[in-house]
């Protein structure tokens, strides 16, 4: 499994539009064909912070992903909304059993 993280700090005035535009991202990204998970929050203890945790089933899905003309629009318009230039982050990683007792 791949784990992608993400985090975009947004302009006050570009904060409403960024969260629209990161929400909108991740349902579509859910429909791709190996997407496991999508999803961006507002960091609650600093508004205007967003993050993003993404689970991808392989590589293949995450090259695929970031193929798709609409995400390389999503970086293009969240990036002119950012005060920094926005951090993301991936990661392999394997499911491990959860410790008992």
């Amino acid at each position: 499994m791949i784990i992608i993280t993400g985090t975009v700090e947004l302009t006050p005035e570009g904060r409403e539009e960024g969260l629209r535009l990161g929400c909108e991202h991740s349902a579509r990204s859910r429909a791709e064909a190996g997407c496991i998970s999508h999803n961006c929050y507002e960091d609650a203890e600093r508004p205007g912070r967003m993050h993003f945790f993404e689970k991808w089933e392989s590589l293949d899905a995450v090259r695929a992903h970031f193929a798709v003309p609409e995400s390389g629009g999503f970086i293009r318009e969240i990036g002119r909304l950012s005060a920094a230039r926005p951090v993301i982050e991936m990661f392999s990683a394997e499911a491990l059993p959860i410790p008992t007792g």
